[in-house]
């Protein structure tokens, strides 16, 4: 018993500096969305346009910050459900795409990775290489991220056409249908609608602080959209079918590991996917320590473009 309480003690006196570094990535995310979408055309661009290049930083800054909407999905970011989901909204403002729909797409994923969502697999039945891969390296380069941000005119849609859209992009193999199916239901899409609206008066204040300069922000976000739609199947890419579970592992250096919140042990994570980040690093030694190939050379392969169903 008292081996027992002792335990529960420990676990919890570790996880509080974690959850104070968790609040402090939140603020420094808010702080990084702030200056990208106001502070640098208001204060900085109008003193020197060279200031543009700082955009880089949330560019780089792309993974850790979908991380930590990540741990939002699954509920790990914050303990208290409410406050983990209102911050989850918040950041998924500044992502650009409504909280809602990301945890559906997410979920989603975890449930039909490598059965209904096979990205990359084509069948020479019904298509051919030819056919399948202009889509498939728009979505690798940046259409993914595209296709969050264009769900955003979803929100203005009656219950009907959504439910409509659903049944008729709706196939074997491809969760869309799922996904709109489950936006279209009255709480989801109450939150669905009053983020999608956050976002488009949010975004549409930034290009009007951006001014002449709204390329800037515009080439930034395209920055976003390559790095969050080229990491997505990093992690899938020609592994085995009708598993669920199956995800890579893939090597970073320790610092670019904590950085990214360890989403590069990703194998680990859909085999566990209550875990918070930090738990992640000791399963995966628990495991055996084995990383699937890097995570550049992960990224780097996708480009070998669309896999035959064998």
């Amino acid at each position: 018993m008292t081996d027992v309480g002792t335990g529960r003690t420990n676990r919890r006196s570790r996880e509080r500096p974690v959850r104070a570094i968790n609040s402090w990535l939140i603020g420094a995310a808010v702080v990084v969305g702030a200056f990208q979408l106001f502070l640098l055309p208001s204060i900085l661009l109008p003193y020197d346009p060279m200031w543009g290049w700082s955009l880089l930083a949330p560019v780089l800054l792309t993974t850790p910050f979908w991380s930590l909407i990540h741990e939002a999905v699954h509920g790990t970011l914050i303990r208290r459900r409410e406050v983990n989901d209102l911050c989850g909204r918040a950041l998924a403002l500044l992502y650009g795409s409504p909280f809602a729909m990301l945890k559906i797409g997410h979920l989603l994923h975890h449930r039909y990775s490598r059965t209904r969502e096979r990205t990359e697999i084509y069948d020479p039945a019904t298509s051919s290489w030819a056919k399948t891969a202009p889509g498939y390296y728009v979505r690798l380069c940046g259409g993914l991220y595209l296709l969050e941000v264009a769900a955003l005119p979803l929100a203005a849609l009656p219950v009907a056409v959504i439910r409509g859209l659903g049944r008729r992009v709706d196939a074997p193999d491809s969760v869309a249908g799922l996904l709109f199916e489950r936006i279209a239901q009255a709480k989801v899409l109450r939150q669905f609608r009053t983020d999608a609206a956050a976002i488009v008066v949010l975004y549409a204040a930034a290009f009007l602080a951006y001014g002449r300069y709204g390329w800037m922000l515009l080439a930034a976000l395209g920055g976003r959209a390559f790095v969050i739609s080229l990491s997505d199947n990093a992690y899938h890419y020609g592994t085995d079918l009708d598993a669920p579970l199956e995800a890579l592992n893939l090597r970073l250096p320790g610092v670019l590991e904590q950085a990214a919140l360890s989403f590069n042990l990703h194998g680990v994570h859909h085999r566990h996917p209550g875990l918070r980040w930090y738990e992640l690093r000791e399963e995966f030694l628990d495991e055996g320590g084995h990383y699937d190939l890097g995570w550049a050379a992960a990224a780097a392969r996708q480009f070998r473009g669309p896999i035959e169903l064998g």
